[in-house]
């Protein structure tokens, strides 16, 4: 049976999730859309990052490493770190000391992963597995020969998380080599820690620093290549080696620990959840690996089928993570609530993605992940949350509204009984269901806000440059105005208008003339 369990609704939310039933409209594949997916109502980080904006951290012939980051801790969203690591066949990525929780999934390949954190430990890894490290470990990772049925290079997308982090240095990434951890302190601290002769320590610094991933052939024995101290380095940390060549200790005889074995959690060799003909989905929690007891980090996984959609439902606990493993499909989320209705930012959502992206979906955004008519999608989801998250259906044999009066629900989509008895009781199928063009109409709609935005986009450009020569003209008006005002102070003493000197020469005569008669009378 499903894990997905139905609970109740308030009808406030039925109103905003009813948005995710308009219809879709038939049409022919279009081509790819790449639009950036705004970011507002408190969640920072991009919905949609294309796998062309991987940032590499790491590359040789041996093996590479890119990461990208959901989130920066606002909204309840992260920061979380995704790594995609990929090793070529018989290579190394050599120790490396944990900072952050690592959740990670194998996409191809195989391997051994050898970590120590209260002890040493070791699993083989496979296509399809789920481990979790603790922050703390120290573990390094051997690619095996080529596997033409698990494929030619071991590959795995990680999670980083921080639990229970007291103080935040952004400087510190997810994890640090084994010279970093070993040479960021000087020759007396070292020599001092390690009970060594300066000698070692000055011969180990003055060696050239390896790469990060190397191939196996380079750590054969006899080979005095500092990497080669690496993994003998990983083995002082569980007390299971000495470095100090002292012919007595090579006398007695060395007792080594038993490295114990771990077994991971392998999602092709499980019972799925849920499965139909449209698809099927595993979720991977604590319940089923034990290890994972204490991490803020669940795995999903999901195969939708030609034609499928995973059902509109949204997370009441747990933000998702999803990247993309095979095929193409659309995604819909839905941002809009009663206080954002008015603003322009806050917009339901639609985008393409495909193999290599990554899109994120916070806590409660109700969402539809759909599939084309020619072509599969397949992804696998990191869910962040502490808590047992178990997503509710808006449709289908487990819907959530289902659980409400049907009174109220009928009030609240302003129809009858009888159309609300009809919308809850026609669809019998639950969480993936066929969906044929669903996929196609969404990229068509897409198509028509592409089109819409660039003729708002040129509109406002138009806008906002009558704006400015506006502006500019009303700047130049005002210091016209200014140098008038000036010019008028500097004349000193102040002219008298024309109109006030010709009305005093007219009356100089008259002044005159009385003056004249005056002096006749007396």
């Amino acid at each position: 049976m499903t894990r997905f369990a139905v609970l109740p609704l308030s009808v406030l939310l039925l109103v905003l999730l009813f948005l995710c039933t308009e219809s879709l409209a038939k049409s022919e594949e279009s081509e790819e859309y790449d639009v950036a997916v705004p970011s507002c109502c408190g969640f920072s980080s991009p919905l949609l990052i294309k796998k062309d904006q991987w940032k590499p951290i790491f590359e040789t012939k041996f093996g590479q490493i890119s990461t990208v980051q959901i989130g920066n801790g606002c909204g309840g969203m992260g920061p979380y770190k995704i790594h995609s690591i990929t090793l070529e066949p018989n290579t190394i990525l050599l120790p490396l000391l944990l900072h952050s929780d690592m959740v990670f999934f194998v996409d191809s390949g195989s391997g051994i992963l050898n970590w120590v954190d209260e002890e040493a430990k070791s699993t083989e890894i496979r296509l399809g597995d789920v481990y979790r490290l603790r922050p703390g470990s120290v573990f390094y990772l051997q690619s095996k020969p080529v596997d033409i049925f698990l494929g030619t290079k071991l590959k795995l997308y990680a999670i980083f998380s921080n639990n229970d982090e007291c103080l935040h240095d952004p400087c510190f990434g997810a994890y640090s080599s084994i010279t970093d951890l070993m040479f960021g302190f000087d020759e007396t601290i070292l020599q001092s820690a390690f009970g060594v002769p300066e000698g070692i320590i000055e011969l180990m610094r003055n060696r050239t620093k390896p790469p990060l991933i190397v191939s196996e052939t380079l750590c054969t024995p006899g080979v005095a290549n500092t990497w080669q101290l690496q993994p003998r380095l990983l083995k002082l940390f569980a007390g299971s080696a000495d470095l100090v060549d002292n012919k007595k200790k090579k006398e007695k005889k060395e007792k080594k620990e038993k490295v114990k074995k771990a077994k991971t959690f392998n999602v092709f060799e499980s019972e799925p959840d849920f499965e139909s003909p449209y698809g099927r989905t595993i979720t991977i929690n604590r319940k089923d690996l034990k290890i994972l007891k204490g991490s803020m980090v669940g795995v999903s996984m999901v195969n939708l089928t030609q034609g499928s959609m995973m059902g509109p439902h949204w997370n009441p606990w747990a933000c998702e993570i999803s990247i993309v493993l095979k095929g193409a499909g659309m995604v819909r989320v839905l941002r809009s609530s009663i206080s954002s209705n008015t603003s322009s930012e806050c917009k339901n959502v639609r985008f393409k993605v495909e193999e290599g992206d990554i899109f994120a979906v916070p806590r409660l955004h109700p969402m539809a992940q759909m599939s084309f008519n020619n072509d599969s999608l397949v992804f696998v989801g990191f869910t962040t949350s502490a808590k047992n998250n178990e997503p509710q259906f808006l449709a289908g044999e487990d819907s959530a509204l289902r659980m409400l009066d049907r009174q109220v629900l009928a009030a609240s989509l302003n129809v009858s009984s009888v159309t609300i008895d009809g919308l809850l009781g026609a669809q019998k199928e639950a969480v993936i269901l066929e969906c044929h063009s669903c996929a196609e109409g969404e990229i068509e709609k897409l198509k028509v806000e592409i089109e819409r935005k660039k003729i708002d986009d040129e509109r406002k450009r138009r806008h906002d440059e009558r704006k400015k020569e506006e502006e500019e003209a009303k700047r130049e008006e005002e210091e016209r105005r200014k140098r008038e005002e000036e010019e008028e102070k500097k004349r000193w003493p102040p002219q008298q208008p024309p109109q006030e000197e010709e009305l005093r020469e007219r009356q100089l005569p008259m002044e005159k003339e009385w003056e004249m008669e005056g002096e006749e009378e007396s």
